[in-house]
């Protein structure tokens, strides 16, 4: 027994429902309003009693996989049909029909359909689009429904808005498609012919026409080829005529026209006239000169007569030779004439084709698929050349000097090595000077003990010797040898030749330097001078550290003694050794094969660090002296400009502030004794108690003791070496690190 239908016995309908809009199907056309629409439905889009809705989707199935979109699964598909139409020509008596073809083209997305038909030239039909995509439906009575993939196949008629059209085949993705969704293709059948133009092809293959029309596609060529020109280098040897020599040209083949252009090039005093041009720019024919001809005979075309005023609607005109009985044939170079190698014939001169540019290469190998392009020389072989003697050194000036007054008729100087003067000229900290501690090798006694600084300057290879003067030495010191180039000794004094000179890389410490008769052993050499050396090893090989590592490790078998004698020269089993007993111990094992340099280079690189760093209070002395000197005595400035600086009130400032303050106003100090300074009064946190700092410079307030002038300070000149050198480089050696990278044995040797 049912419910009646009475308020709370029934369900709510509507439960859950969202949508409650009503579809309008009134609107307005042309002002008027009339129904639009019978299809749409009711209430919220609930089908009306007994109304069907066309389907908007594909009855393609969806498949397995992912359940994508059409219009994602089946983007850029597209089946391609080949289709024919049989069209009626009911108003000519040539046809009766005509075979048009046509290309159907079906969208899987959205199931839209687009038919073009190819044109074809000459046929007075509009072609192109015939139906533009959008979905169409089938024809009546199923009008309500759309053409799918399954209305489609091989020998099937296909009605398109009253239209049959017939399907003969498909291509292969249409095929591989319909077969994958369960379509059984039917076979495909020929393409019927179209009557009319088969008629058409027949009528014009027996056409003779009288006069017929000649067609020059010269505009084609010009556009296409207009501005591209070969480029080949030749050259005419006319050496064996009368005054005659080889000379070379430039020829230019224009694309557009065929026509050659040939240019001379013209060397520095050739003595001809500066007229570059040899050949104007006109065909060239290949074999010589044609003679003489009528005019009219060399053309392209035979012209027979030239009419015009006839009558008003006919133009003017000219009749042309069918047969062209009077043309004279007459072959022209072309672009396959011209290679490397080849030779043409320009109006009686044999020109030789010796060279390309890269257009021209590109140009062949694209065109004729050429890849050989080897050149030819064009340039004569050249003349024996005839050497050149001057006469020898006159000992007046330099060498130099007398070379330039005999390569001309007015004497010119010697031009310097510019560019080396300005890359070694001294500049800032770095002097390109490299200081060698020297000692006299004489018999004389009293000259035994006389030392000598020896400064090599690398902007140009001059040398200066200056004695430090020593008080009671007996000897007055000073220059010795004002910077000059200093000969090598053993060469002839007037020659032709240039003589040689001492260079930077004959010198090194343990090196024996003959200065103009005068023998000096260098013993030692200044700290820039060492780091130079070791950062040039391939000029100075002596300060190369693998090599003189390699010279002993030659010495392995006597792994065993140097152990032994290492260990007894650090019985405390400090790990380092002096740099006299590291000298001796080698040079022992190396039986004299090191030198000095080599020596110094091993034990500068296992040196112990010293602790260069000066004290605070000599730091701040040399500070009071720069302020003294320069009478800088602004420090309160500092104080009040740190005070603004610092808004929080904290006392300090970073480190980067401060040195930026100095160096803004000018502190007269240098940045490394800035960077000493500041480094000595920052904290953790990189700060720096201001007042404090500027309160211990002020020189006025806190004055620091004098700087003392170390003991060892000679008298100074401009070439003197200040500071005599320490006769050891280093002071301690790690030899244990030495014998670890030298020979691979471990720290418990012992």
């Amino acid at each position: 027994m049912t419910l009646p239908l009475l308020p709370g016995n029934s369900f709510n309908r509507n439960m859950g429902k969202e949508k409650f809009h009503k579809s309008q199907h009134w609107g307005f056309c042309n002002n008027v309003m009339m129904l639009v629409s019978e299809e749409k439905p009711g209430i919220g889009g609930d089908l009306l009693p007994g109304q069907k809705i066309k389907p908007k989707n594909t009855v393609f199935p969806k498949g397995d996989g992912a359940d994508v979109p059409s219009w994602v699964a089946f983007d850029k598909q597209v089946l391609s049909f080949d289709a024919y139409l049989e069209d009626e020509v009911p108003d000519k008596r040539q046809e009766n029909y005509r075979i048009r073809y046509y290309k159907i083209y079906f969208y899987l997305e959205d199931d839209t359909i687009q038919v073009n038909e190819p044109e074809v030239i000459n046929s007075g039909i509009p072609q192109g689009t015939s139906i533009r995509r959008h979905r169409i439906p089938l024809p009546p009575p199923d009008d309500d429904q759309f053409y799918n993939v399954y209305h489609f196949n091989i020998n099937v008629d296909i009605v398109f808005y009253g239209r049959t059209f017939k399907i003969y085949d498909c291509d292969k993705f249409t095929k591989n498609f319909l077969k994958k969704i369960g379509i059984k293709l039917n076979p495909p059948i020929p393409r019927p012919v179209d009557p009319y133009m088969k008629m058409r092809r027949e009528t014009l293959e027996f056409v003779d026409p009288f006069r017929p029309y000649q067609y020059f596609d010269t505009m084609k060529r010009y556009l296409q080829y207009d501005g591209k020109v070969l480029r080949f280098f030749c050259l005419w040897d006319d050496s064996s005529s009368l005054f005659g020599d080889r000379r070379e040209f430039v020829l230019h083949y224009f694309l557009s026209d065929g026509s050659i252009e040939i240019r001379e090039f013209l060397p520095l005093n050739s003595g001809r006239d500066a007229m570059s041009s040899f050949l104007r720019r006109s065909k060239v024919p290949k074999y010589g000169p044609p003679g003489i001809f009528q005019p009219g005979q060399i053309t392209d075309r035979a012209v027979l007569n030239v009419y015009g005023g006839l009558s008003e609607w006919r133009a003017d005109g000219y009749l042309l030779d069918k047969y062209q009985l009077g043309k004279v044939e007459q072959e022209f170079y072309t672009d396959r004439d011209l290679t490397i190698g080849a030779t043409i014939n320009v109006w009686g001169r044999k020109v030789l084709l010796c060279d390309c540019d890269e257009f021209t290469k590109s140009y062949y190998k694209t065109k004729y698929g050429i890849d050989n392009f080897t050149a030819i020389p064009c340039k004569p072989p050249p003349l024996p050349k005839i050497e050149r003697k001057y006469p020898p050194y006159t000992g007046f000036g330099s060498e130099e000097d007398s070379f330039r007054s005999c390569v001309g008729l007015k004497p010119t100087p010697h031009r310097r090595n510019f560019k080396k003067f300005m890359e070694l000229d001294s500049y800032g900290n770095i002097s390109n000077i490299l200081r060698y501690f020297g000692k006299l090798i004489t018999d004389k006694c009293a000259d035994v003990d006389r030392m000598f600084v020896i400064a090599f300057y690398l902007s140009d290879d001059t040398l200066s010797v200056f004695e430090p003067i020593e008080r009671n030495s007996g000897n007055a010191g000073g220059m010795f040898l004002k910077r000059s180039r200093v000969k090598k000794p053993g060469q002839e004094v007037f020659k032709s030749e240039f003589s040689e000179y001492i260079k930077a890389e004959e010198l090194y410490v343990g090196a024996t330097v003959n200065v103009n008769g005068y023998l000096f052993l260098l013993l030692n050499a200044d700290e820039y001078t060492l780091k130079y050396m070791e950062d040039n090893p391939d000029k100075f090989p002596y300060s190369n550290l693998e090599l003189a590592v390699q010279k002993l490790q030659q010495e392995k078998s006597k792994l065993r003694e140097i152990t032994q004698v290492f260990s007894a020269a650090d019985p405390n089993h400090t790990k380092v050794v002096p740099y006299n007993t590291f000298r001796e111990i080698l040079m022992s094992i190396t039986m004299g094969q090191l030198i000095d340099q080599e020596l110094i280079t091993i034990a500068r690189y296992y040196r112990v660090p010293e602790n260069t760093d000066p004290e605070i209070t000599c730091l701040f002395s040399r500070a009071h002296e720069k302020f003294k000197k320069n009478m800088f005595e602004n420090f309160d400035m500092f104080i009040y400009n740190c005070v603004y600086e610092d808004r929080e009130k904290k006392g300090v400032l970073p480190t980067k502030d401060i040195k930026r303050m100095c160096k803004s106003s000018r502190l007269p100090l240098s940045e490394d004794l800035l960077d000493n300074l500041l480094s000595r009064f920052e904290d953790e946190e990189h700060q720096i108690n201001y007042k404090l700092f500027f309160s211990l410079l002020n020189w006025r307030m806190n004055p620091a003791p004098e700087l003392q002038s170390p003991p060892y300070l000679k008298e100074t000149c401009e070439d003197v070496w200040v500071g005599m050198p320490s006769p050891i480089p280093v002071k301690y050696i790690r030899y244990l690190d030495f014998l670890k990278d030298v020979y691979g044995i471990e720290e418990n040797y012992s």
